[in-house]
């Protein structure tokens, strides 16, 4: 960023050193204002400095493949406003048992073909019991015995649960935040915003790697997605990825009939948290169908370096993958090496 004019903030009539905040170096000790002062960057200078910092830590036309399969869909007794398998609501989501092994490693394998090279476990339940702790750690060590990276998504945890995940070769927790504290509350009243801190804390404790972010579009305000930034980047250790999911409106949840999220603020939020978190993986997660091919190119401009491949997120939809194969061809971005077989991205 030398030589890179300072600029201003939309709410203030000084300069604010961009080039200092953007520096690249990881750090934990953001404070609020300075995050607030990147969101409020004006869009070209905040770009500018997302992918300057981008290109220090990653290839800028590359980026990380995820899949993520339901293995326990529906029935969870969380009341999530935005989640169609709550048992609150009334959506079209059935409660279906746990996936039996075999059923899992396959759609691994599969996944594996496409060119993932991680693989993400998802289940819909408050914390996991005892016997299907057991059956995921039989899950967790078959994509690994794979050559896979794997990642879990299960809900709170124990320190001891923690610790069984780690010894079953779980490379990645995911728990997201979702967003602010003080939102929180507004979306979730099952559970507190420090259950998921203390899930992050013995996630950490155990030698996981965290993959944590958050959702936007919930009609949370700017103040809230600043702070929500703010609390992922001042944790004790950046999350290795930071999925930022822009919220898919399911029939029959709370959050249905949200009004619509601006794209130009989603691109806001991808670059500040490409800046905050430099060396972490930013994906550009759930919400990716309803988005342009314009807006995701900004957003990989902006830092977005990871996807979810594969046409669903647990159970709501994703792009097609020659959707995505189409769109990345044009843009020239390809796959981040680790994968035994890679999509063909060449043509589209």
């Amino acid at each position: 960023m030398d030589g890179a004019p300072e600029a201003e903030s939309h709410h203030s009539n000084g300069p604010f050193p961009l080039t200092e905040l953007a520096s690249g170096d990881p750090r934990t000790d953001w404070t609020l204002e300075e995050v607030r002062t990147l969101y409020n960057a004006p869009f070209a200078d905040l770009l500018h400095a997302a992918q300057t910092v981008h290109r220090l830590h990653f290839n800028p036309n590359q980026v990380q493949i995820s899949t993520l399969l339901s293995v326990k869909t529906g029935g969870c007794p969380e009341d999530c406003a935005y989640c169609p398998q709550s048992t609150r609501f009334d959506t079209d989501v059935e409660n279906e048992p746990l996936m039996q092994l075999e059923e899992v490693l396959a759609s691994a394998r599969a996944a594996r073909e496409q060119g993932a090279t991680r693989f993400c476990m998802g289940a819909a339940w408050r914390s996991p019991k005892p016997k299907q702790m057991d059956l995921i750690v039989e899950m967790v060590k078959g994509v690994s015995e794979l050559g896979m990276e794997t990642c879990a998504t299960l809900g709170m945890l124990q320190p001891e649960q923690a610790q069984q995940l780690k010894d079953a070769g779980l490379d990645y927790y995911n728990h997201n935040l979702d967003t602010s504290e003080n939102y929180y509350r507004q979306i979730i009243t099952t559970r507190t915003y420090k259950h998921r801190l203390d899930t992050l804390h013995f996630v950490r404790n155990a030698g996981l790697k965290v993959c944590c972010g958050g959702i936007v579009g919930m009609g949370e305000s700017e103040v809230d997605r600043v702070e929500l930034l703010h609390t992922l980047a001042t944790l004790p250790e950046h999350p290795g990825s930071v999925p930022i999911n822009q919220l898919v409106q399911v029939e029959g949840t709370p959050l249905n009939g949200t009004d619509s999220f601006d794209p130009i603020d989603f691109v806001r939020t991808i670059a500040v948290a490409r800046i905050l978190m430099p060396a972490s993986h930013v994906r550009l997660s759930a919400g990716r169908e309803e988005m342009s091919d314009e807006t995701q190119a900004l957003c990989f401009l902006a830092g977005a370096n990871s996807i979810f491949y594969g046409e669903k997120l647990l159970t709501t939809s994703n792009p097609a993958a020659d959707a995505d194969q189409a769109l990345m061809a044009r843009l020239g971005i390809e796959p981040e090496p680790g994968a035994a077989c890679q999509p063909d991205w060449t043509s589209g």
